[in-house]
């Protein structure tokens, strides 16, 4: 199954998943937390976005905005004194369209247990120019097994997300021509 769009000839070379992976890291403090002594499922988020945008930028070579988040998940947790890192990688490209896959970690700062991963979540971006325009992106090529199966399931959540907005769009549009309005 394939959705991505013929690109013309002589267009940008491809790059490999691990071009562009990174993993940012940052250790939780009073201020990031929320009402029940937890780090913010917000400040998780923002940690989310910088990471996945850093890559999209990179991978792009520029500019890059979040045009959604999907399946944002915490797991688990996330306290105050916790390393958090924040692993992120280019899944699946269109034409100017790029999933990232992030993956967030949690370990405490002062033990040596293993991290345990507290949340995951799947963002789109757009490449822009220098008019906020949308510009064309290199191909991602997968590279291991699991990079096959990630940028497979980016194009099955790609589906998905265009279904369902055209299943909103047609709703909507089936309303105010019934003259019901929102």
């Amino acid at each position: 199954m394939t959705d991505q769009a013929p690109r013309p000839e002589g267009d940008i070379p491809g790059k490999s998943t691990a071009a562009s992976r990174t993993t940012l890291s940052h250790i939780m403090t009073g201020s990031d937390t929320n009402l029940l002594g937890t780090v913010h499922g917000g400040v998780i988020m923002k940690l989310v976005d910088d990471a996945a945008g850093a890559v999209a930028g990179r991978h792009s070579g520029g500019p890059a905005v979040t045009a959604s988040m999907d399946e944002m998940v915490f797991l688990e947790p996330v306290r105050v004194g916790d390393l958090v890192h924040v692993r992120a990688q280019v899944n699946w490209t269109g034409r100017s369209s790029m999933e990232v896959g992030v993956r967030v970690m949690a370990e405490r700062w002062n033990e040596s247990t293993p991290a345990q991963q507290v949340g995951s979540a799947y963002l789109v971006f757009a490449a822009v120019d220098a008019d906020g325009k949308p510009r064309p992106v290199p191909q991602v090529i997968p590279e291991t097994e699991r990079d096959k199966r990630r940028y497979q399931e980016a194009q099955i959540r790609r589906t998905h997300r265009l279904a369902r907005r055209r299943a909103i769009k047609e709703l909507r549009e089936r309303r105010a021509a019934e003259g019901i309005e929102d």
